[in-house]
């Protein structure tokens, strides 16, 4: 989710945020230094955690993660910066091939609608639905890294409204409610650490048992996930 040609001024507001929120990650070193992999992470609505780790990951490996992303990042006004992070329109056939070039990519499952949870889901997480990124593991016979960023949540109090769901159902665009420091859209400072946990390895797959193989891997990865999001 970071690339080698990170414009000048995300970067900037990229250390910002890492010395305002004293950022730090536990357990960089199940990151694979070399060869496809998939990361995936618990979506918060500020989103910015994950560019944080995407960044330590580059300067403590030298590997710059590829983002899958929503759509609507590539909206006019978006698209550039986007790509600048190293991020593509989310499909199983970016995943592929990105895999398939020995990248590290970075997956959030939940998506925007995981994002936009209100407060009273903080240190949640939405994949009842979304095998998506199992399937992909094993397809493509990769490793899963799973990381968390608890405190992410806390960001901002996001309130439960019924717009929030009615515009992101019909129209696909984020419309929170929410506050952040002194009532203001500001995040709060609040000290934020990602938690990796060791790579959940894809078996070997069968083809005949592939269905069993997805619903298996998504308990494991959901399992894990939920530990992840205790440590805080």
């Amino acid at each position: 989710m970071v690339s080698e040609t990170l414009a000048p001024w995300i970067s900037r507001i990229l250390d910002r945020l890492q010395r305002y929120h004293n950022y730090r990650v536990e357990g960089l070193e199940y990151v694979p230094v070399t060869g496809p992999a998939l990361l995936v992470l618990h979506h918060s609505l500020a989103t910015y955690d994950s560019m944080l780790l995407a960044v330590e990951i580059w300067h403590r490996t030298g590997r710059a993660p590829a983002g899958l992303g929503h759509n609507r990042l590539f909206s006019p006004g978006l698209r550039a910066a986007s790509h600048r992070l190293g991020l593509l329109p989310a499909s199983p056939e970016a995943g592929r091939r990105l895999l398939s070039e020995g990248k590290l990519v970075l997956v959030a499952p939940g998506g925007m609608r995981e994002a936009l949870r209100p407060s009273s889901e903080r240190y949640q997480f939405r994949w009842e639905k979304r095998r998506g990124f199992v399937r992909l593991a094993l397809e493509m016979q990769v490793p899963m890294v799973l990381a968390a960023c608890p405190r992410a949540d806390e960001l901002f109090e996001v309130n439960s409204h019924p717009l929030t769901e009615w515009v992101y159902d019909n129209f696909r665009w984020p419309l929170p409610i929410a506050k952040g420091r002194g009532g203001l859209p500001v995040p709060r400072k609040v000290p934020l650490v990602h938690y990796v946990a060791p790579p959940i390895v894809a078996p070997k797959l069968e083809i005949d048992n592939m269905d069993k193989q997805i619903d298996e891997l998504h308990v494991r990865a959901t399992q894990v996930m939920a530990g992840l999001l205790e440590r805080r």
